[in-house]
């Protein structure tokens, strides 16, 4: 499969698709604690998650020069919020027009992160020593551990991403598999599938098990499962040049673009 920008854009609707389901779950808990709120300006979205840390769900979504005139709106509405942003702009979406009006808003474009894709198809799931299956709905204090310690994040973050996460469980599209070593959690994998595309989302590893074959496991059972429900397209994301993206490309995945993330000076 050639990429062509109508494949970009369809990959890149896909991961907003995903941001958009993630977050309006998370909306949904009673008296909304994370402070989500999420605001569309034609085909470009804002998020906003003001009671989780860091840029990732803090974001705006497919912007082109198409939304220039609407670009005060949009930083105003983080403004009000307390929140600061970031553009995340694919290869299809940036011109000249886009990258001055931005600039002249004080931002430039601090890092890249890659945007991967496949077609599904059968997976070698056999492994020596691990297994994978599907997280049940009392075991998300097991997917926070692993998820914070995987990430290194403080120990005050558990409850959150246990709730934060807990509340995907049976909503459509949603799906979470865990690999064991000897029946013992080790390692965490999201899929979200809809428009007969499956999203390999959130994933992580325990320190004391990073290497030994669970992540590239997780990535071959989504795809295969992806492959089982008919999907046409296999997308996902990883930091440009990172262990995940390497462990992406050894499952058969191809690398489609580098996005820009552009940031406040």
């Amino acid at each position: 499969m050639y990429m062509t920008y109508e494949l970009a854009k369809r990959i890149e609707q896909s991961d907003l698709h995903v941001l958009h389901a993630r977050l309006s779950a998370i909306q949904e808990r009673e008296g909304n604690p994370m402070g989500i709120h999420i605001r569309s300006y034609g085909e470009a979205v804002a998020f906003i998650s003001a009671g989780i840390p860091g840029p990732s769900f803090n974001t705006v979504r497919g912007i082109t020069s198409e939304h220039i005139e609407v670009l005060d709106e949009i930083l105003a509405f983080y403004k009000e919020h307390d929140v600061s942003c970031q553009f995340e702009i694919a290869p299809t979406q940036l011109n000249n027009e886009l990258a001055s009006a931005l600039h002249k808003k004080g931002y430039y474009q601090s890092s890249f992160h890659t945007a991967l894709y496949g077609v599904p198809c059968p997976q070698q799931l056999v492994h020596n020593a691990l297994t994978i299956r599907k997280l049940e709905k009392d075991e998300f204090n097991q997917f926070a551990s692993i998820y914070t310690k995987g990430f290194g994040m403080p120990d005050f973050t558990l409850e959150g991403v246990r709730q934060n996460n807990e509340i995907l469980h049976g909503k459509e599209g949603w799906e979470v598999y865990v690999a064991c070593l000897e029946e013992q959690p080790v390692s965490i994998g999201v899929m979200y599938v809809a428009n007969n595309i499956a999203t390999l989302a959130a994933s992580a590893t325990l320190p004391d098990y990073q290497r030994k074959g669970a992540h590239q496991l997780l990535l071959r059972k989504r795809i295969d499962h992806a492959y089982t429900l008919g999907c046409d397209l296999v997308v996902a994301q990883a930091s440009f040049g990172s262990i995940s993206q390497q462990n992406m490309q050894r499952v058969g995945l191809e690398v489609a673009y580098t996005k820009g993330i552009w940031r406040r000076v």
